[in-house]
């Protein structure tokens, strides 16, 4: 089965940027949709954004759109997520998830789950 790992989560000021990795092993992501999910203490786990296997499609939450950017690199078994103009809302852990059926923004329709890193931004 496909294991996922991120990293690149800390403690970043307002107005900061941070970028995101999360490393596939056991598969390759080829063919998986990729998703990016977030979840600050005491709420539910919110949908960030998603990337289609090839790159070509891609959505975000309205709350990040324009301040983060999904990307992958099937060859190096990672995708990543560039994080710029940070806010203290921000502040949550953050999970990367595969989805071999397509993209989506529901927590359901993925089959795989990091273990989740930590973003703290402060003002």
């Amino acid at each position: 089965q496909v294991q996922l790992v991120e990293s690149g989560g800390g403690l970043m000021q307002a107005g900061g940027s941070l970028r995101l990795s999360c490393a596939a092993s056991g598969r390759t992501l080829s063919r998986y949709a990729m998703g990016w999910f977030r979840q600050a203490p005491g709420k539910e786990r919110e949908f960030v954004s998603t990337i289609s296997w090839s790159g070509g499609g891609i959505y975000y939450a309205d709350s990040v759109k324009g301040r983060f950017t999904i990307s992958r690199d099937n060859a190096k078994n990672t995708v990543y997520l560039q994080m710029n103009s940070l806010k203290p809302e921000d502040t949550a852990v953050y999970y990367c998830a595969g989805n071999p059926r397509g993209p989506s923004s529901q927590v359901a329709a993925y089959d795989y789950w990091g273990q989740g890193t930590e973003v703290t931004v402060s003002s």
